[in-house]
């Protein structure tokens, strides 16, 4: 199943390959995104790939009356997982999720990523239950124009803009998050996905300030999701290096909503080869 371009996962080109009952797997084309502030590859968009089909388990077992939002994202890279971008191969990235454990006020699915039949990470999504009786339905998008024609830059996919590129190690780097219909999920928020991306984005810029020095790859991402975050006013993504050292770096990245709250916070460790 392929989606329309104006939705979040038709824009980076994701289409289902399984669609349950238990099992649920999607794929990712291969393209050459890359890192707004540093120019280098990124492994951002898979944060599209696994908040679309990571929450596809929990979503089909929710109870009656409930539809499911997520609070917890991790993703875990397997060492060299960020070649992939840029190796000569066509094939696309797919992720296989399934449920863990038995749901209770939150459920908990987890997500395999391969490439060409190798392993180059692990997921997972938490979710947890509200109810649907206000107004929380699998709407439909419109459909796009016929010759709708997408942007090939990650951040206008993501319709991100760099804000503060920073200088000096320890500056923060800055996205603001513009509104756009096409990246907002069915609750007129942006999508979880969208948001990973975005996180992932300014916390890998936080860590690579030097251009001199061998990169710091990201090994693992962990996003809490607070609350929604709307596009457009003060929404942003700002990234802060808390420690960049010869071998690995942490950084933390926060998501501040088009009100100026907290809406997300984000841990992210990289290695250099």
């Amino acid at each position: 199943m392929s989606y329309p371009l104006n939705t979040p996962t038709g824009r980076f080109g994701i289409h289902d390959v399984e669609q349950g009952p238990t099992t649920y797997s999607a794929a990712l084309p291969v393209a050459a995104w890359r890192n707004p502030f540093t120019g280098a590859p990124s492994m951002a968009a898979l944060g599209v790939l696994v908040d679309h089909i990571a929450g596809y388990p929990n979503h089909a077992r929710r109870p009656d009356g409930r539809w499911t939002v997520t609070s917890e994202l991790t993703i875990e890279f397997c060492p060299g997982a960020h070649h992939t971008l840029t190796a000569d191969n066509a094939a696309p990235i797919v992720a296989t999720s399934r449920t863990l454990g038995v749901p209770a006020g939150t459920s908990l699915s987890v997500c395999d990523l391969t490439h060409d039949g190798r392993p180059i990470g692990h997921a997972t999504i938490r979710s947890f239950y509200i109810e649907a009786a206000s107004g929380n339905a699998n709407l439909p998008h419109p459909e796009p124009d016929a010759d709708t024609i997408l942007p090939t830059e990650l951040s206008d996919l993501l319709a991100v803009e760099v804000a503060e590129a920073g200088g000096a190690a320890g500056d923060a780097r800055v996205l603001r998050q513009h509104a756009h219909p096409a990246i907002n999920n069915h609750l007129g928020a942006v999508h979880g996905g969208i948001v990973a991306a975005g996180l992932e984005l300014v916390a890998a810029a936080a860590l690579n300030t030097d251009p001199a020095r061998p990169p710091l790859h990201t090994a693992s991402l962990r996003i809490n999701y607070l609350r929604r975050l709307i596009g457009g006013g003060q929404a942003h993504y700002r990234g802060t290096a808390l420690h960049a050292g010869r071998s690995s770096g942490v950084a933390e990245a926060q998501g501040i909503d088009a009100n100026g709250r907290l809406a997300l916070t984000a841990r992210l460790t990289a290695y250099r080869d």
